[in-house]
């Protein structure tokens, strides 16, 4: 089987370390002039970003000297309504955007003029492995059987994503790394494709892993692997593509970032909030409940792994035509 090295997470010196760092008091909190900040989460209310958001924004509020943060959901776009919003807001510390990779997809596909570089990256702050899921009836019993169908009958299998989103690019990925093809079918959103997964309207999709753990315990969904580099507490039968031969690892990674010339004083502010918030015990368990693992990143790290994520993305939106800038 081909294999194609797609590593999309970067080399961390562990949670504990990176967080256990002496961080300063906070000496920044009076430089606002805000005593609110706005922080935009481009989706819907009720969604895995929005819960992950207010969870860190509610242990900020319950400590921080200086703005208190405000979530305000401004979704539209496929994320990119509440994107431009903040994208054109004043760099004063008093808006902050939640991101993960659309912040590049949407990009490389065309769909808004600025990168994520348009930005000021403060903090990466958790990781979920992408689940791949099948629909109940999918003939198939393994990853293997899977892809070497998708080899043998090229552009039959399909896939439900969000057409040059973060679903789809992760299936992309999977073509690269191994040779096969899918017939992809588009959804806006991951409640729509989860139900058609459900409804055997499409034979593959992308799972988190709580979903996974919840339908794969009825029996209602498959999984033939998770793109990540250790197996999931919540799904600990679930072999790695790794494990399965496919060296691929593919993670939702959510984080933080303020308009382009924000003031390093500020953005250090918001670091170090989200920083201490990412150990706290209360905010630990409520995203292990949610099968989300805190990978909390600086500006600096955080910076560097949008550059490598970045590379990886537009080789893959150039070599299947979707490249649009």
């Amino acid at each position: 089987m081909r294999s194609a090295s797609v590593h999309l997470r970067p080399a961390l010196a562990g949670l504990a370390a990176a967080i256990a760092l002496a961080l300063p008091p906070l000496a920044y909190a009076n430089t606002f002039t805000c005593t609110t900040a706005r922080l935009i989460v481009p989706w819907k209310p009720g969604g895995a970003t929005d819960a992950v958001l207010r969870a860190f924004a509610d242990t900020i509020n319950a400590y921080a000297s200086g703005p208190r943060l405000h979530v305000i959901n401004i979704a539209g776009q496929g994320g990119n309504k509440g994107a431009r919003e903040a994208q054109k807001s004043k760099p004063d510390g008093c808006t902050l955007l939640a991101v993960h990779q659309s912040a590049i997809t949407s990009y490389l596909n065309g769909r808004v003029d600025f990168n994520w570089d348009a930005f000021e990256p403060v903090s990466l702050l958790t990781d979920s492995p992408t689940v791949v899921g099948a629909a109940p009836d999918a003939p198939w019993s393994s990853l293997d059987e899977m892809l070497e169908a998708a080899r043998e009958k090229p552009d039959t299998i399909t896939v439900g994503a969000t057409l040059g989103g973060t679903s789809h690019f992760m299936w992309l990925m999977m073509e690269q790394a191994t040779g096969a093809k899918f017939k992809y079918v588009p959804f806006d959103s991951t409640r729509e494709r989860v139900t058609a997964l459900l409804t055997n309207a499409v034979q593959l999709g992308a799972l988190n892993a709580v979903a996974g753990k919840k339908y794969l315990a009825g029996g209602q969904l498959k999984a033939y692997g998770i793109a990540a580099e250790t197996r999931s507490d919540q799904l600990p039968d679930v072999p790695t593509l790794k494990e399965q031969g496919v060296d691929l690892v593919y993670s939702l990674r959510r984080g933080v970032v303020v308009p382009k010339a924000t003031t390093k004083e500020k953005i250090q502010h918001w670091a170090e909030l989200f920083g201490r918030a990412s150990a706290e015990p209360g905010l630990l368990e409520q995203m292990k409940a949610k099968g989300i693992a805190i990978q909390w990143l600086g500006p600096e790290d955080y910076t560097e792994w949008f550059r490598r994520t970045y590379e990886a993305h537009e080789k893959i939106a150039k070599a299947v035509g979707m490249y649009n800038r």
